[in-house]
């Protein structure tokens, strides 16, 4: 690559990131993926080493391995030949990545075979492959997610409980102070560098709230392409992260980091409109609710506990859905006219805003997967006309939470999800039962392990 054809696309690249290299000499460029939970994982390589038509190489197997790393046997045919993926990028994605010392680049990439064909397993292909299913209806969705993490002391010792950080005041954060804007000014310099980093790498954030635990904090983003949106959350994760840690904090995603602090959610909103006019195919010309509207909440309602380990995909995922009342997780897939007691919430809108908000959705999952996930519910419910149960109106009495469980464990989710045959064959046989063999086997890991509360209680006891 001659020097003047990289001046080309570089030349290319966003505003926001001529703004924030601002005549540096671009040191490095990041070619990365989201693996199936959502870490980035991919190759840094000098700028005169990368160029948007040279193909970059990974190995399939990272899809095999377990987030603690560990490689997973699976019956698949010659799955340790380590047949290559080719990394291609999209260069739409590509952005600064603020938080490094030398002027970097970095771009999420699509990944395809050798033959151009989509790689069954990428997360970002899943996504793709179920808004395609919407577009063949002269459909579109649109999301807005909503990110809810915690900053913390930095945790050196995995042995020790995750405590909540000490803020500008000198003391550590204890009681829940919801909507408060002192709590959101006592992490000031970290909130700065996160809206520093993000308009860096030109990403925009809607609002920022402090929720209701201990060093909690809300990001919601402004709404649009399912797949955008999954980018973006996918990016602020890592800026956030970088933002934390270079303000001596962690920032963490894990939707239950505190025993007795509320989880964290993504909730994400969602609603469809008609490729052809614009239109939000939830609201008639009279300003009513459709049947499309009602359908698309029955098939939420129906196949949602079906996508479980897509949406809380790890064995804290389920400490988040518990009855206590510091607790603000929905423990149910009831439905409601802004009723935030429902797992599935019909906000109050105008007609062409009308949409679904689902509030299951943890903050450590996948992004691509989860917005996949909640889609392809919601898409199964229109196509086969599935009819929701009556809205709920005020708080869930036993029964009706009977009626509407979510499972309680990641065993009896998975078990679930290996069931599912419709959601199978929307998301991919394939991908369906890779995810749930690496799922099946970061349980047997966990299940492996013994907690502190059994040596305290257990040890010299039993």
């Amino acid at each position: 690559m001659s020097r003047s054809d990289s001046r080309t696309w570089l030349d290319e690249l966003p505003a926001a990131f001529q703004a924030y290299r601002n005549g540096r000499r671009l040191d490095e460029v990041e070619c990365i993926i989201p693996d199936l939970n959502g870490m980035s994982r991919g190759k840094a390589m000098p700028l005169k080493n990368f160029s948007p038509d040279k193909p970059i190489f990974l190995p399939i197997s990272i899809f095999y391995q377990t987030i603690t790393g560990q490689d997973v046997e699976m019956d698949i045919v010659n799955q340790w030949a380590e047949s290559d993926m080719v990394l291609v990028p999209d260069m739409s994605t590509a952005m600064a990545a603020p938080w490094a010392k030398q002027a970097t680049l970095q771009i999420i990439h699509d990944l395809q075979d050798f033959d151009g064909k989509p790689i069954f397993c990428a997360p970002r292909n899943i996504l793709k492959h179920v808004v395609g299913l919407y577009a063949q209806r002269g459909w579109k969705p649109v999301v807005a997610p909503e990110l809810e993490f915690y900053l913390t002391k930095p945790n050196v010792d995995p042995n020790e409980p995750i405590q909540p950080p000490v803020g500008r005041s000198g003391r550590s954060g204890t009681a829940l102070q919801s909507y408060s804007m002192s709590a959101v000014d006592e992490y000031g310099p970290v909130i700065d560098a996160i809206y520093d980093y993000a308009e860096a790498a030109g990403l925009h954030i809607d609002s920022v709230i402090q929720e209701d635990g201990a060093g909690q904090v809300e990001f919601n983003l402004t709404h649009g392409d399912p797949l955008l949106l999954a980018d973006q959350v996918f990016y602020f994760k890592r800026i956030i992260k970088e933002a934390a840690l270079n303000n001596g904090m962690f920032a963490t995603f894990m939707a239950k980091p505190m025993r007795d602090q509320p989880g964290s959610a993504m909730h994400v909103h969602q609603s469809v409109v008609d490729i052809a006019s614009g239109q939000n195919i939830f609201s008639d010309p009279h300003g009513e609710a459709t049947t499309l509207f009602r359908h698309f909440i029955g098939g939420t309602q129906k196949h949602l506990i079906e996508v479980m380990p897509l949406i809380a995909p790890n064995v804290n995922s389920y400490r988040r859905f518990e009855s206590a009342a510091n607790s603000s997780a929905p423990t149910n897939l009831a439905w409601g006219f802004d009723n935030r007691a429902t797992g599935l919430r019909v906000p109050h809108s105008g007609a062409p805003d009308r949409r679904l908000e689902n509030r299951v959705i943890g903050v450590d999952t996948n992004p691509y997967l989860a917005i996949a996930a909640s889609l392809a519910c919601g898409y199964l419910g229109m196509i086969n006309q599935i009819e929701p149960d009556a809205p709920a109106e005020g708080e869930l009495d036993d029964k009706q939470q009977a009626q509407a469980y979510i499972p309680t464990t990641f065993d009896e989710a998975l078990r679930i999800f290996e069931g599912a045959q419709e959601i199978h064959q929307v998301l991919g046989a394939d991908f369906c039962q890779l995810y749930a063999e690496v799922k099946k086997e970061e349980l047997r890991q966990f299940h492996r392990e013994i907690s502190p509360w059994e040596r305290e209680h257990l040890l010299l006891n039993v």
